[in-house]
């Protein structure tokens, strides 16, 4: 594998491997059938997305089984597909041996990287005061440097997502701690809006630590508590997609792109509340009045946001699908994925 060196600001330069393999069609992440499909099978999941014209998957594997793993990836090279695996952190030390078990799975079927996140929940729903979130914190810390030296015996890219947890700065911060070739991100393009980062200044601060994406596009509208967020079809919403593709190939020419195009009502984010506030000691009213002013944009170019309430199970199937394939279309024919 080779190795991109890539000099963050005024910090020491990080080494990051970069891909050896050509740039291919954007692929699919399991998250976007989250909804009514919800596939359950890895090569079940990678044969449904090359239908589609992905060119790769980024899934949790179904089984760690040898014969299994192998069926996979000799699939996936006959299909010239790529595959990012999705697997969590050993939060604990008995979780250690479990997570090396992921890591040796991932190398079998040939993963470019390992994706995780540190929250499977929101900052601001899941803590009420500053002192649970540094708890967090302090033990996100320790999982990351628990996986790190896991990561660097097996040679396999870990890709932390910034999920509605770690503003921009904060997780460029941690990755520039660790300063691992083997720890980076995956870089999701709409989540932080949850957190009143600005999209292209989110992007822009991670692209140099990307090693795999939640590629998506954002709508928004007001509600008496703050905001609602929902993703949208690939060139429906605010956020400047060829921007963010040139920016994160600037950086990371290599790192695939793999759609998270979730279909579901919007998300309530209430940053008009006292709570939400409460483990952002350091923000100040001008990242609410900035998100705030996204809102007009959005409005003006999606009237009202997509829900799923009176959808049949039948119709969220097709709904899911189709929402699929008009990112993946926008993203083929308008930039280049």
């Amino acid at each position: 594998m080779t190795r991109r060196e890539l000099l963050i600001g005024s910090a020491a330069a990080t080494v990051l491997p970069a891909f050896d393999a050509p740039v291919t069609a954007m692929g699919i992440a399991t998250t976007s059938l989250m909804t009514a499909r919800r596939p359950h099978d890895t090569l079940e999941f990678l044969e449904y997305c090359h239908t589609l014209g992905a060119g790769g998957i980024q899934a949790s594997l179904t089984s760690l089984d040898p014969s299994y793993l192998k069926k996979l990836r000799a699939r996936a090279e006959e299909l010239a597909m790529y595959i990012e695996v999705m697997a969590e952190l050993p939060h604990k030390d008995a979780d250690a041996a479990e997570f090396e078990g992921s890591m040796r799975a991932a190398k079998d079927v040939g993963a470019l990287c390992i994706r995780t996140a540190c929250l499977g929940g929101r900052r601001y729903e899941n803590f009420s005061d500053l002192a649970a979130w540094q708890a967090f914190v302090t033990a996100s810390r320790a999982a990351i440097d628990r996986a790190v030296p896991i990561v660097t015996r097996h040679q396999m890219p870990l890709a932390i997502e910034n999920h509605k947890d770690w503003t921009a700065r904060e997780l460029a911060s941690l990755m520039k701690d660790r300063s691992s070739e083997y720890l980076g991100v995956c870089l999701d393009t709409g989540n932080n809006i949850a957190l009143l980062d600005e999209p292209m200044e989110t992007i822009e601060i991670l692209a140099p630590f990307t090693l795999s994406t939640h590629f998506k596009d954002m709508a928004m509208e007001s509600y008496p508590d703050g905001f609602l967020l929902s993703e949208v079809p690939l060139g429906a919403g605010i956020i400047d997609l060829p921007r963010a593709v040139a920016t994160i190939r600037r950086a990371r020419p290599k790192t695939r792109f793999s759609l998270e195009m979730i279909t579901r009502n919007p998300l309530e984010v209430p940053c008009l509340t006292e709570k939400y506030w409460a483990t952002f000691p350091g923000r100040s009213g001008k990242y609410l009045a900035g998100t705030l002013r996204l809102i007009p944009r959005s409005v003006s170019r999606l009237q009202h946001l997509p829900r799923i309430d009176d959808q049949s199970r039948q119709d969220l199937l097709q709904l899911e699908e189709d929402n699929i394939r008009k990112s993946l279309s926008y993203a083929h024919t308008r930039l280049g994925l």
